[in-house]
């Protein structure tokens, strides 16, 4: 999960379906947990199946779908007797639309995937991701051996671009905010929007 070369040597396939939701986001290295009802979304589903096994969600805000998202390889996908399925998706790396195969009855996309702009060294991506996991909420009863196993899992992470991204999955709620990291190639600005969003949700807790 800590290795980047694994998600930059991933081939993509030059178009991909998508899911159309609102709010919705999946950044590279997490899961998303879907359902899967809309008759239009389980052929989406089976072409996606009978393809590359990737569909990714479309991001629609304001009415518009966002030109960024995240590429999603399907993990695990059951399919019930009344025809709907429950699926998990992989984020496997940034992507952006460039124009469209298709929209009836699902969306298909032209996509180019979106590399990490990070010309930092390595001390300095570990302290910006240092300074994330000391910003990070206290662990309740409920979520204490969570916590507990994320901050083992991240601090032991060699890619600081993957936990940045999980950490903004995990702990980032507002939307503007989690459409400015999902957008930003670069990777100390995306840091630095996590920080501050940290650092609010920090002084709303001890406030």
């Amino acid at each position: 999960m800590d290795s980047a070369a694994k998600h930059s040597s991933f081939k993509l396939p030059e178009t991909i379906p998508l899911i159309v939701l609102e709010e919705c986001y999946l950044f590279p290295g997490c899961f998303l947990p879907l359902y899967i009802f809309e008759q239009r979304y389980r052929q989406m589903l089976d072409y996606a199946l009978q393809t590359s096994r990737m569909f990714c969600v479309g991001i629609r805000s304001n009415g518009k779908i966002l030109p960024v998202t995240t590429a999603g390889l399907i993990r695990a996908s059951k399919k019930q007797e009344d025809g709907t399925s429950h699926v998990m998706l992989y984020g496997v790396t940034r992507i952006r639309f460039t124009g469209w195969v298709q929209e009836e009855p699902f969306h298909i996309a032209k996509i180019e995937p979106i590399a990490t702009d990070c010309d930092l060294t390595p001390d300095k991506r570990d302290a910006l991701k240092d300074r994330a996991l000391t910003l990070l909420p206290p662990p309740t009863p409920e979520t204490s051996e969570a916590m507990q196993v994320l901050r083992s899992t991240l601090c032991d992470m060699s890619c600081a671009d993957l936990a940045c991204d999980i950490l903004s999955y995990h702990f980032v709620r507002e939307p503007e905010t989690m459409q400015a990291l999902l957008a930003e190639p670069c990777l100390a600005k995306r840091y630095h929007l996590l920080h501050d969003e940290l650092e609010r949700l920090q002084a709303l807790t001890q406030g």
